[in-house]
């Protein structure tokens, strides 16, 4: 298996609900806002090539947004980066034959649609490949409660029902995956959501998806307003992070402006930190 990173359409939001329980005095450290308090985001995904084809990790926030809601949530490009990420690679949407989502948040699921058009509703991208969710992140996604309801997209999930392409997934495993994919659920950020655990050769590689967004998450205590129940998010963290780092494992950042792979270890206090940084992979197979 090949892995590697691509850029999805990046995003500006507020610093104080991404570090929710953080003050500004702390989070301001490892990342500077602008002046209206916003700090950068990307939304990176992860391309795996392998014998059973092409598979995606998440497709980003995308250019779906009409120009209003585009604003709001800090959209920055005015074209779906992701499409052009995966040219770069020799690639189209068409080429790929599984997408995996952790959840079907916007901003994780909304590089499945098209870019937004006056005069046209968007459509469904990856024509050939076959969607898979958790069936509790599909429950939440059908009946949001109030609290994150705006951060479903409800025309998404009558397209991905409409394609016959969507498998809703409970356990560990997946018809569609070999073995060297293993599925981790969390209930801390959203209900069902699935980190997807995938068995290199020289250790796991987790896509963290917004268990740990980014490398200043990996301080255990900092959770994001986000968050529907911070407490959960904290114990999942701690239970990731130690078998992490007794299997040498890795985290994939989904969220994270610069950083897009590290190991994990612990520093004399018992404090996770990221090392062995990498800002982007390239065909990563170790």
């Amino acid at each position: 298996m090949r892995l590697s990173s691509l850029q999805g359409n990046s995003q500006k939001l507020d610093g104080g609900a991404m570090f929710g329980n953080a003050p500004k005095a702390l989070w301001s450290k490892w990342t500077l806002p602008d002046e209206g308090n916003r700090i950068a985001l990307s939304c990176r995904a992860l391309l795996v090539e392998s014998a059973q084809g092409n598979i995606l990790l998440e497709t980003g926030i995308g250019n779906f947004f009409e120009p209003t809601l585009k604003a709001r949530y800090g959209v920055v490009e005015d074209e779906h980066v992701l499409l052009n990420s995966l040219a770069q690679r020799g690639l189209s949407h068409e080429d790929i034959d599984v997408v995996i989502l952790s959840h079907l948040h916007f901003d994780h699921a909304g590089g499945l649609l098209s870019s937004w058009q006056a005069d046209k509703k968007p459509s469904l991208l990856f024509p050939n490949a076959q969607y898979l969710v958790s069936e509790q992140a599909w429950q939440r996604a059908e009946q949001p409660h109030d609290r994150d309801r705006a951060s479903f997209i409800p025309e998404l999930n009558a397209l991905l029902k409409e394609s016959g392409r969507l498998t809703l997934v409970n356990g560990e495993r997946s018809d569609q995956l070999n073995s060297q994919f293993r599925f981790i659920y969390s209930e801390g950020h959203t209900p069902g959501m699935m980190l997807t655990e995938i068995n290199m050769p020289s250790g796991p590689i987790v896509f963290a998806a917004d268990l740990i967004p980014g490398t200043a998450w990996v301080h255990v205590p900092i959770t994001m307003g986000y968050d529907r129940f911070p407490e959960h998010v904290i114990d999942e963290k701690k239970e990731l992070l130690n078998e992490l780092v007794t299997r040498n494992g890795r985290i994939f950042y989904t969220h994270d402006p610069e950083v897009a792979l590290s190991n994990i270890e612990k520093d004399e206090k018992e404090r996770f930190k990221a090392t062995q940084i990498l800002m982007m992979l390239d065909g990563l197979d170790q």
